[in-house]
C-alpha cells in the first residue's frame, strides 16, 4: 500500500475553525500542508490561519461557508482549487448537535441538521470530486461518528445524520474502488472528543423546561476522553494507511464492539451509561 505523499499537497477542511477541524489543520500543516479552511466562524478561521503561518510556515486561504448551502459549498471549493492546483485531501468535518426525543424536535429542526451534517457532507463530496479524480493520489475524509454505529435514544435527530453520512461514503468508496479511481475515502467515527459541540449543541423545541442544557455540556465535557488534537493524528495516520473506517477512542472502539456482538439488544446494556449522561433527555 502506497503511503499518502502530505508534503507539497494541501487541503480543504470544513468546520476548520475550532475542535477536531483546527487540530487538523495543525496536524497537516506540521505534515507540509497548505490549507484552505472554511467555516461560519470568521474571527475562530482568521485566528486558527495566523497560528499555521506563524508555527508551520505554510499558505492558508480562509472562507466563511454555510456547508448547507451547495453554492457556497462550490464556490468554496473552487477558490480552494484555484488557491491550491496540489489540492488532494478534502476533509468535510463541519456539524451540529440537536439534543431530545424525536418528539421534542420539529422537522424545521431536524432539516437543518441534516442540512450540515448530512448534505454539507454530499455538497463538499461532488464538488471537489472532479479535481480530486485529477491527481495522482487524493483522499476524502467524511466526518460521522459513534452514533453513526449506535443510535442511543435522545439522538435520534443526530444518529440519522451520521448514519447518513456512514451510508453514503461507504458506497461512495465503494464506487470508486470499483471504478479504478485515484481518489480514495475514509469515513471517520470519533467517540467522545473534547470539543464545544454539546456545549453548542441545540435542544429540540418542545424539550422538557427541566432539561439544564449547560449541565449536558459539562457532563459531556467530563466523559471526553479524547482530545481534537490526538483525533486529528489518528485521522491523519488513517489517511496515510488509506483505513477506510476511522475510529476514534477507546469510547468508540469499545461501543463498535457492543453493536458488533448484540446488533439488535445493544441498547438494554448502554441504556444506563447513556442515562447517566443524558440525564433526563434519555
Amino acid at each position: 500500500m502506497q503511503a499518502f505523499n502530505f508534503q507539497g499537497s494541501a487541503a480543504a477542511i470544513t468546520g476548520a475553525a475550532s475542535g477536531i477541524g483546527r487540530a487538523l489543520a495543525h496536524e497537516l500543516a506540521a505534515r507540509g500542508c497548505d490549507l484552505a479552511l472554511a467555516d461560519l466562524d470568521s474571527i475562530g478561521l482568521e485566528a486558527v490561519a495566523k497560528e499555521i503561518t506563524t508555527a508551520h510556515a505554510r499558505r492558508v486561504s480562509t472562507r466563511r461557508v454555510d456547508v448547507a448551502d451547495a453554492e457556497q459549498v462550490e464556490e468554496f471549493a473552487q477558490a480552494a482549487i484555484a488557491d491550491f492546483p496540489s489540492l488532494s485531501i478534502v476533509i468535510n468535518n463541519a456539524g451540529v448537535a440537536l439534543l431530545g426525543q424525536f418528539e421534542e424536535f420539529d422537522n424545521a429542526q431536524l432539516a437543518w441538521l441534516m442540512g450540515i451534517n448530512f448534505w454539507g457532507v454530499v455538497y463538499g463530496t461532488r464538488a471537489f470530486l472532479p479535481h480530486l479524480r485529477s491527481r495522482p493520489q487524493a483522499h476524502i475524509v467524511n466526518i460521522s461518528s459513534v452514533f453513526g454505529i449506535i443510535a442511543p435514544a435522545g439522538q435520534s435527530a443526530y444518529s440519522a445524520s451520521k448514519f447518513a453520512v456512514r451510508g453514503f461514503s461507504e458506497s461512495v468508496r465503494h464506487e470508486l474502488k470499483m471504478n479504478n479511481s485515484p481518489v480514495r475515502l475514509s469515513v471517520v467515527h470519533p467517540g467522545g472528543i473534547a470539543t464545544n459541540i454539546a456545549r453548542n449543541a441545540r435542544a429540540g423545541v418542545n424539550v422538557r423546561e427541566a432539561v439544564n442544557m449547560a449541565e449536558l455540556g459539562d457532563r459531556f465535557a467530563q466523559m471526553a476522553r479524547t482530545s481534537p488534537q490526538a483525533a486529528a493524528q489518528r485521522i491523519v495516520r488513517g489517511i496515510d494507511r488509506n483505513e477506510p473506517r476511522i475510529l476514534i477512542g477507546l469510547d468508540a472502539r469499545l461501543l463498535d464492539i457492543v453493536q458488533r456482538v448484540m446488533p439488535a439488544r445493544y441498547w438494554t446494556a448502554l441504556a444506563r451509561i447513556f442515562r447517566r449522561m443524558s440525564g433526563d433527555l434519555v
